[in-house]
């Protein structure tokens, strides 16, 4: 059992003893606070269908349209969903081009862009409330595969929080007034080896106790920042040397021997991986290498973190102590290590003690997340469909779902097994989310609410 897990159920146990009042309700339980969930884990103890068939409406809830194209996730707390979108104001459909390919060079042409923060009715997926955070011609292109409106939003029941790369981040409180917003002027997201690729900006805000913490790696000027919650006051801004990343940060415990731990941000990069001081920004550990455009989040388990990108001539996973200090490269900070294994665009997840890595073509590896050793390896689909969401799970089942649209549903153990395979009828970029005893999925046109 996890440090983490072992704090948890310490404190548990001494509430109940003690009569004290319960720490968290059940919508903060129960809540998808941010990308990939509490802590980004991407799990969530929850009774959730193997099967389901949107045609026929068989473990299908409701199905609700959504404008306008983006690949943010939907974030939940108590009986509300929240979601961002980009919707072209010349009522053009915008163009999308999943699979696997290559091409470097963005969209061109797309006019006006409405950027919107929108709220549902977990029950009934009802609209509840829309706002235009800001409308205009972007001022960056994104890229054919990718939209303008990326970032997954934050929340936690009393603030939502969306981030739009250049056109800025806003925080609104839960029946939609704006509470503050910051402009970052320009943040290119684009490829550093050719400049005028503009791809968008990805990196999803996230919402830590009294502070938002937003990771720019950018082709200029690189930051991690820190804001307060209630105002948007920068608490701290730490540069970066680092290229365009398109990662979203986690926060994690950094043990410090007989005192107690304290808070550290992990981000994923290429040129600086590391660790900062949650309350000073200030940089713990670093790393160098790996993929030169990081995507993955930082996924920890334990005493370590998971740290994985793929894109060049490496794709290493690397586990790394959570007590790391200062340059880690070749010391025992490094639980264990495995090259060409890593992933491009999903975020692994681990589910008890085995991790899981998918490629972009949809080949599936387990590893013992302990030693690193390979459990198996394969092969989801048949090769043909891309595979950029990143995997959620119900602590039994884990859902793997493809560009197409095809749900692969694998048991959570040490040897393979896939259990189904479900449609969604539609192209999915989005990472699904669990809210409860349902699964929510962002697909190109609509958000589907499956449960049994």
């Amino acid at each position: 059992m996890s440090l983490r897990h072992i704090q948890s159920l310490t404190i548990a146990a001494l509430t109940t003893f003690l009569g004290l009042p319960a720490l968290a309700s059940s919508d903060e339980q129960t809540a998808w606070p941010s990308f990939r969930g509490p802590d980004a884990l991407g799990v969530a103890a929850a009774e959730l269908p193997t099967t389901w068939n949107v045609q026929t409406g068989e473990n299908i809830r409701w199905k609700t349209p959504i404008k306008g194209l983006a690949h943010s996730s939907p974030v939940v707390w108590g009986n509300r969903i929240y979601l961002t979108s980009a919707e072209r104001t010349d009522d053009g459909e915008a163009s999308l081009k999943v699979g696997l390919y290559g091409d470097i060079k963005p969209v061109d042409d797309e006019g006006e862009i409405v950027f919107k923060v929108l709220a549902l009715d977990l029950a009934t997926g009802s609209p509840l409330w829309e706002r235009t955070a800001h409308q205009g011609v972007p001022k960056i292109k994104r890229h054919t595969k990718a939209t303008h409106a990326n970032s997954t939003p934050a929340t936690n029941g009393e603030y939502v929080v969306a981030m739009f790369g250049s056109e800025g981040l806003y925080a609104y409180d839960t029946e939609g007034e704006l509470k503050w917003k910051k402009d970052f002027g320009v943040l290119d997201s684009g490829f550093f080896m050719a400049k005028t690729a503009q791809w968008g900006f990805a990196s999803s805000p996230v919402i830590h106790g009294d502070k938002v913490l937003i990771q720019a790696d950018v082709q200029d000027q690189s930051f991690l920042a820190a804001f307060d919650l209630a105002t948007g006051e920068e608490l701290w801004r730490t540069n970066r040397e680092e290229v365009p990343t398109w990662s979203t940060p986690t926060v994690a415990p950094r043990p410090r021997g007989d005192q107690p731990p304290s808070e550290q941000v992990i981000v994923n990069g290429w040129k600086h991986t590391g660790g900062y001081d949650l309350e000073t920004g200030e940089a713990l550990w670093w790393l160098e290498g790996g993929g030169d455009i990081p995507v993955p989040t930082p996924i920890v388990y334990g005493d370590m973190v998971l740290l994985t990108s793929a894109h060049g001539r490496e794709r290493p996973i690397r586990a790394i102590h959570l007590s790391a200090s200062g340059d880690v490269a070749g010391t025992e900070a490094i639980v264990w290590h495995q090259e060409k294994a890593g992933n491009y665009m999903q975020t692994p997840i681990v589910v008890g003690d085995v991790a899981y890595f998918c490629f972009d073509n949809g080949v599936l590896s387990a590893y013992d997340v302990t030693t690193g050793e390979r459990l198996f390896q394969h092969r989801l689909g048949g090769g043909g469909s891309g595979f950029s969401a990143s995997p959620v799970s119900d602590g039994k089942k884990i859902y793997f779902p493809s560009e197409d649209g095809d749900v692969y549903v694998v048991a959570a153990k040490r040897e393979f097994e896939q259990l189904a395979m479900n449609e969604l009828g539609e192209t999915f970029m989005s990472t699904p989310a669990i809210a409860g005893d349902t699964l929510l999925f962002r697909a190109r046109s609509h958000l589907i609410a499956v449960g049994k």
